[in-house]
């Protein structure tokens, strides 16, 4: 007998093509698996439609243009990067969000031109988040969101990680703020250091948890909000928004403004963090 979610599914696959509102978003879904309610079970959840299409060249075809792709790689990157890639080819602009495993973001880079990435065991507040981020910026990478995706705002040379007046040295485990230095425990270091190697990209605190404290612990999530707030203290009340706050998803690095006269878009910046962090605990 079927599950819920995939009659849920089936009953989406020959829906209306046409972008309902807001509030309802076309989403197509292209997987290889019998049961499409197992790749991401919580958009069973959401009010938004899908369609489930075969993860074949053939279905580009019958995608709506105003679509947002949910893309199965948890079991098959090579077939998942040559569709996204005749995605691109073809010039379609399609959003595409890949689905993963844990163990697949050692996979996927930015030349998979993708829009996103959300675990197959994400909750439902955050694939409605990470939709409506993607909403937004249509598909534009992630790490792009914050600024131009032409002028990288972050540099490694010699192990230092340099982005506008932070530098973290991954070789001596120290971080220096216009040259001087924030003194960080252990974890505080390698939470800053990989939020740093990733700027714009949003991460869940299960993601942070398991990239940084590993899986081998057993703490909850609560330990990265913790974190966080410390590391935001000693970055000081002016730097404290270059980690920044997603509502009901997670955590980002928000490269620092180069342009001085930005201050009041700065304030602004931080005003958000506080309420959306707050929200978000």
């Amino acid at each position: 007998m079927p599950t819920p979610v995939g009659n849920r599914y089936a009953q989406f696959t020959d829906c209306d093509n046409s972008l309902g509102g807001i509030s309802v978003t076309d989403l197509t879904l292209m997987t290889f698996a019998n049961d499409p309610a197992t790749v991401l079970p919580s958009l069973a959840l959401l009010s938004h439609r899908v369609r489930v299409l075969p993860m074949d060249a053939a279905s580009l075809v019958k995608m709506p243009e105003n679509t947002i792709l949910f893309l199965d790689a948890r079991d098959d990157f090579a077939t998942a990067k040559t569709l996204c890639n005749l995605i691109h080819a073809s010039g379609l602009s399609t959003p595409i969000v890949l689905v993963l495993t844990e163990g697949g973001f050692t996979v996927v880079n930015s030349q998979w031109g993708i829009a996103d990435v959300v675990v197959t065991s994400a909750s439902p507040a955050e694939v409605e988040g990470r939709l409506r981020l993607v909403s937004e910026r249509g598909n534009a990478p992630a790490t792009s969101m914050m600024g131009n995706a032409s002028e990288p705002t972050t540099t490694v040379e010699d192990g230092q990680i340099r982005s506008g007046d932070l530098i973290v040295d991954t070789n001596g485990y120290t971080a220096s703020l216009h040259g001087r230095p924030i003194d960080l425990a252990y974890k505080e270091f390698e939470l800053l250091k990989y939020l740093v190697q990733h700027p714009g990209r949003v991460f869940t605190r299960a993601q942070l948890l398991q990239e940084v404290w590993g899986y081998d612990y057993y703490g909850g999530t609560r330990t990265v909000d913790v974190h966080i707030r410390r590391l935001r203290a000693k970055l000081g009340g002016e730097y404290e928004h270059l980690i920044g706050t997603v509502r009901n998803v997670g955590y980002r690095f928000d490269p620092p403004e180069n342009d001085k006269g930005d201050a009041a878009a700065q304030q602004a910046a931080r005003s958000s963090t506080h309420s959306s962090d707050s929200a978000a605990e």
